[in-house]
This record gives C-alpha cells, sequence and structure tokens, in this order.
C-alpha cells in the first residue's frame, strides 16, 4: 500500500476513534447529572472548546448520538438530549448480534421475567383485556399463523411495566421475534394457548410468583423448540 494512502486511513481511524470519544464524553454530562434529558446541549463552539476537537469530529459525534436517538437537534434552536431513552441503541447491539439465536432467546428471558412481576404489580384493567383479546384470537385462528397476536401479547404486558428503559430494550429483543419464529419447525397452538393463559390469570390475580412461573414455563417452551431440544 502506498504510503499516502496508509496516511489516509489512519487518519481515518484516529478520527472515528476521536469521534467515538466525544460521543461517550457527552452521555457523560448526563451520567454525571450535569445535564438531565430534555436539556439542551452547550452551543457548539463551546463544546469545541470544552472537548478540544475539530468542528467535523463534533458533528460527526452529533450526528451518530442523532441516529441513535440520544440527542435531537432542533433547527435554530441548538440540539437537545431526548427526554425518553430511544430503543434504537439496543436496535443497534441487537443487529450486531442478529445470527446469535441462542443468545437473543436467553436475553429476552432474563428480561422478560423480571418484566413479568413487576407487571403483575402495574398491568391495568385495560391492558388485561387487551391481553385476553390476543388469547382469544390465537385460540379461534384457523390455522398456525399466530405470530402477530403471539408478539402483541407479550408487548401489552412489557408496556404495562411503563419503564422506557425496559421497554426500549424489550421493543428491540422482540423486533427478533420473527426470525426466532421461523426457527420453530412446528407449532403446537394449544399448548400455547394455555401458557398465555396461565401467564394472564397470574396477572388477573396480582400474583408475580405464580406469573413468573407461568412465562418461565411458557419461554423455557419456546426456547427448546427454536433451539430443537424437543
Amino acid at each position: 500500500m502506498r504510503d499516502f494512502e496508509a496516511n489516509l486511513i489512519d487518519k481515518k481511524v484516529k478520527r472515528t476513534t476521536l469521534a467515538q470519544h466525544v460521543e461517550e464524553s457527552i452521555v457523560d454530562l448526563l451520567m454525571t447529572n450535569k445535564l438531565k434529558p430534555g436539556d439542551k446541549l452547550p452551543p457548539e463552539m463551546e463544546l469545541i472548546d470544552m472537548l478540544g476537537v475539530s468542528r467535523p469530529v463534533l458533528r460527526e459525534a452529533i450526528t451518530s448520538l442523532e441516529s441513535l436517538g440520544i440527542v435531537k437537534r432542533k433547527t435554530r434552536d441548538g440540539t437537545y438530549f431526548t427526554e425518553r431513552i430511544s430503543s434504537k441503541p439496543f436496535k443497534t447491539m441487537l443487529s450486531l448480534m442478529n445470527d446469535n439465536i441462542e443468545g437473543i432467546i436467553e436475553a429476552r428471558m432474563t428480561l422478560e421475567l423480571g418484566l413479568v412481576t413487576l407487571a403483575a404489580e402495574k398491568i391495568t384493567d385495560e391492558q388485561l383485556e387487551a391481553l385476553h383479546e390476543t388469547i382469544i384470537a390465537i385460540e379461534t385462528k384457523e390455522d398456525n399463523d399466530y405470530g402477530q397476536y403471539d408478539l402483541e401479547f407479550h408487548h401489552i404486558i412489557a408496556s404495562s411495566v411503563d419503564n422506557p428503559i425496559m421497554q426500549g430494550m424489550m421493543d428491540s429483543l422482540l423486533l427478533a421475534h420473527e426470525k426466532v419464529n421461523k426457527q420453530i419447525q412446528y407449532r403446537e397452538k394449544e399448548k400455547t394457548v394455555a401458557h398465555h393463559r396461565a401467564i394472564y390469570e397470574g396477572l388477573k390475580e396480582r400474583n408475580p410468583q405464580a406469573t413468573f412461573q407461568a412465562m418461565y414455563q411458557h419461554l423455557t417452551f419456546v426456547r427448546d423448540k427454536v433451539l430443537h431440544r424437543q
């Protein structure tokens, strides 16, 4: 490789690395409570001076943070931290691990088992009714193409907890739902309905222990089918 090409690559790597450090420094403003979600970032020239970087590097970092849903730019008004955490960082991480089906399933099990115990405390009567409707929809479906209702069932439970951090993580994991579903060679609708009903009953009774056990049984069943352990 010619020397000038090597120099260009070296400069590009250093600039990218520097932009990543700038991203971390900006996020650190949140982590150290110097700024809060929804707060406006310092003006561009002030940030350049604070961080000791060039304008192109700062703008590259801001663009990256915006793509992750961490900041948002308002025309003629500056850059702000978003008020609610976005699911985009989790989606980005998940896309890098998209072929690790077992890892995705285990991550989902870990998160959803915790979510469902909180849902037993927080879920509303309206959400319980919506949950029951998805069970009826699966049960009365004439074929095994009930994936959308299965997905909705788990979305309702996740949203009932009303925690934007966990919601973002769960939404990202459920994006892999279709890919995970394709790994299932045959379906057992009756078992799915039975599992969902048990989870629903635990939530309706506001019983975290019963709900946890029912969800664990369901997710273990799904895991074993996807990984062809049964």
